[in-house]
């Protein structure tokens, strides 16, 4: 599988370029996953259901299945969390996943910046950067995309994980 990242700061346009890459990207014909890392306490349950019950009790992982979608749900303990290879194995393969975050991991990075933030610019300290969609030209040495041109980074993207683009 080939892994390409979304990555900035707080209010960027991340998970909006996510979305729209993946649409982009699904139409031209390719498979897209995405896996985005989040630091607040994720829980997909609700106390009181029985896929809860069955994590209270101790069950290390639950899977909740539907008629549409299933649901799984692993728990390890605070601070041992899975790096990004360790969740990249748990996906079906496909031709491209998407990473929204994981900033220090070695996969290649467009870095979102939007100028009202007011937040700094992560490229110049991150060498797995390797473009940026921006709202601002910053004149950085990397190839610049305007933050709401979608096609031009998904095709930036396919060429760069050798997928046609």
């Amino acid at each position: 599988m080939k892994v390409f990242g979304v990555t900035g700061l707080k209010n960027a346009g991340k998970t909006g370029l996510v979305e729209r890459l993946v649409t982009a990207i699904s139409v031209r014909g390719y498979s897209v996953s995405t896996i985005k890392r989040t630091h607040h306490n994720v829980d997909l349950d609700v106390e009181g259901t029985d896929s809860f019950r069955h994590r209270a009790a101790g069950a290390l992982e639950v899977m909740l299945a539907s008629d549409a979608r299933y649901i799984i749900q692993k728990e390890y303990e605070v601070g041992k969390s899975p790096d990004l290879s360790e969740l990249l194995e748990r996906l079906a393969p496909v031709d491209l996943v998407l990473v929204e975050g994981f900033k220090s991991a070695a996969h290649p990075k467009i870095e979102c910046y939007r100028h009202e933030t007011g937040n700094r610019q992560l490229y110049p300290d991150n060498k797995t950067i390797v473009a940026i969609a921006t709202d601002t030209p910053l004149g950085s040495l990397l190839p610049e995309f305007d933050l709401d041109d979608t096609e031009a980074i998904a095709d930036f993207i396919l060429t760069s994980v050798n997928l046609s683009a």
